[in-house]
């Protein structure tokens, strides 16, 4: 079973965001936790380890990649329960992200942003991210972890196109 692409591209002033949401039955603090707890970040992306807070670098071991390697991650900004923006550098280039949260009525909003340089690369980026954040609905709600197989390349021409 193929997930339907949720993602969408915003140009402005030359920048392009890639935007993706998820919504939550819980509180923002909850949500928030899942986020940002290393145990719970455990449960559909990595655990991190280091001393968290803006200016400084984290390590993340990304569970679900091929040799679950461990990543450095920049915090560039952290506003509990609100916002957590990260950034980091590989051999694919710059990756500037960002997770705003929003609660109405018990329910929370996740907006999830990465700040691309350009479009290279994005037909493969998309799918990852939905598979993420699908990652971490299944965490949250107790559903099966969905398959990556699902999501690339499927979804690669979508993202391909915006």
């Amino acid at each position: 079973m193929t997930p339907t692409p949720t993602g969408r591209l915003f140009t402005t002033g030359g920048t392009n965001d890639l935007i993706l949401v998820r919504t939550f039955r819980a509180p923002i603090q909850d949500v928030w936790a899942s986020l940002t707890e290393p145990e719970r970040t455990a449960r559909w992306y990595g655990p991190w380890e280091g001393e968290a807070a803006p200016g400084r670098t984290i390590k993340v071991k990304l569970l679900f990649e091929e040799q679950t390697p461990w990543y450095e991650m920049r915090i560039d900004a952290c506003r509990p329960p609100r916002r957590l923006a990260l950034s980091s550098l590989d051999e694919f280039g710059a990756w500037r992200m960002e997770a705003v949260l929003s609660e109405r009525e018990g329910v929370t909003e996740l907006r999830f942003t990465q700040h691309l340089d350009g479009k290279d690369g994005i037909g493969e980026v998309g799918p990852g991210w939905e598979y993420y954040l699908d990652m971490l609905v299944a965490a949250r709600d107790g559903s099966p972890r969905p398959d990556f197989d699902d999501y690339y390349p499927a979804m690669r021409a979508y993202y391909q196109a915006l």
